[in-house]
């Protein structure tokens, strides 16, 4: 078996909501298919994938350097050895041939659309879902009841021309839908408003969710340490169920230092891309292993093999994979969520479509979702993103 072309384009968002650092009106993703010559029903099998959601997508490092290196490729150097299907690994490291250790930024977004898109071509091949490919491949067994739960994220900012009491009223009647609808657990986020009207956001949340326990917040990095400080002690009496990243990403001291004035569990490395950021984070960032989440995204860090790899991290450190929980709402990680055993996957069941949220055919019962047993990650169930796929697969 050999890849025969692979394709990719750049597909907007829709919606206009921001959060307290970014404005994702102009923000796209790059949705990518790995055509092969394996024939099934008179088409050739594809495997689909994308970057995930939060940054811009990764034409130009796909098309200049990434694809032409696995087009160019000896086919006999990507193939898996126990049966029909390419090796993640082999995809991977012809992909990132020539690249410099360190500074990873988009091209590890990059990989990973590719990376993750075998993944989904493989369990394709298998005829089974993503989980239970990942989960074999990673020497676990294929969940029977492959459930994961889930929290609703939103609270965006969006209109700001209208009053804190409107924007209030607004949020509790999201907060309403998301509950209708079956979730349990939600996030809202802080920091692009100031203190005392976000602390009003909070508690009107708190009130509609009916137990803080069930609420957490997301500065989005916001801000620098001393604020960082300030807002975690001002959250604390709260008891939430997780502040994240109140700090630049990378500021492991001013992360360490707001988990200590918030007291409760802190969420942090969406915007980690390495297994060597993990360790860092790990080491220097005083985070505390019976109670903090990470929350790395396989398709902003290379791909499934570097996620895995992060996660053994974090047992290496301690840290349960019970408190892997990933950023991005999407179908991609609710499968590895599932077949790695990992703690939750986030949704976005109001925003970032067309690759936020899950679908109609898995709804949230009771605060869980269970993925379909389409073969794959079963993107093409999601009607539109199933649009977008079939331009580059027709």
């Amino acid at each position: 078996m050999r890849i025969t072309d692979i394709r990719h384009a750049a597909v907007p968002l829709t919606g206009a909501v921001a959060n307290a650092m970014v404005n994702f009106e102009r923000h796209t993703v790059s949705l990518v298919v790995v055509r092969t010559d394996r024939v099934r029903g008179g088409r050739p099998v594809y495997g689909a994938a994308f970057n995930s959601i939060g940054r811009f997508d990764q034409e130009g490092i796909l098309a200049t350097r990434i694809v032409p290196r696995l087009l160019a490729a000896d086919p006999a150097t990507l193939q898996r050895a126990e049966g029909p299907g390419l090796h993640p690994a082999a995809v991977r490291r012809v992909a990132a041939t020539d690249e410099k250790p360190g500074g990873h930024g988009d091209r590890a977004g990059a990989v990973a659309a590719v990376e993750l898109a075998v993944w989904d071509l493989n369990a394709k091949l298998a005829d089974e879902p993503a989980y239970a490919t990942i989960a074999r491949a990673h020497g676990r067994p294929v969940p029977r009841d492959p459930a994961v739960p889930t929290y609703a994220a939103g609270g965006y900012y969006g209109d700001t021309g209208t009053g804190p009491d409107e924007q209030r009223a607004t949020l509790v009647a999201e907060v309403q839908r998301y509950r209708a609808a079956g979730y349990t657990s939600f996030k809202i986020k802080i920091g692009g408003a100031p203190l005392a009207v976000d602390l009003a956001r909070v508690e009107a949340v708190v009130e509609a969710a009916g137990d803080p326990a069930r609420v957490a917040v997301d500065a989005n990095g916001r801000f620098a340490a001393p604020d960082a400080v300030r807002w975690a002690e001002a959250l604390a009496p709260y008891g939430l169920r997780w502040l994240e990243e109140p700090c630049d990403p990378l500021d492991f001291e001013a992360l360490g230092a707001a988990a200590e004035a918030f007291g409760g569990p802190v969420a942090t490395g969406e915007n980690l891309f390495s297994r060597q950021d993990v360790v860092n984070l790990l080491r220097y960032a005083r985070l505390r292993p019976d109670r903090d989440v990470l929350q790395m995204d396989a398709g902003l860090s290379y791909g499934l093999g570097e996620y895995a790899a992060m996660v053994g991290a974090m047992a290496d450190a301690g840290v349960s994979r019970s408190q892997a929980v990933p950023h991005g709402g999407h179908l991609l990680n609710l499968h590895i969520v599932a077949g790695l055993g990992l703690g939750a996957c986030e949704s976005y069941p109001g925003v970032f479509a067309p690759f936020g949220g899950y679908g109609p055919g898995t709804p949230v019962c009771a605060g869980s979702i269970h993925p379909t047993d389409a073969p794959g990650f079963g993107l093409e169930q999601k009607p539109d993103l199933a649009a977008h796929l079939h331009q580059l697969i027709a």
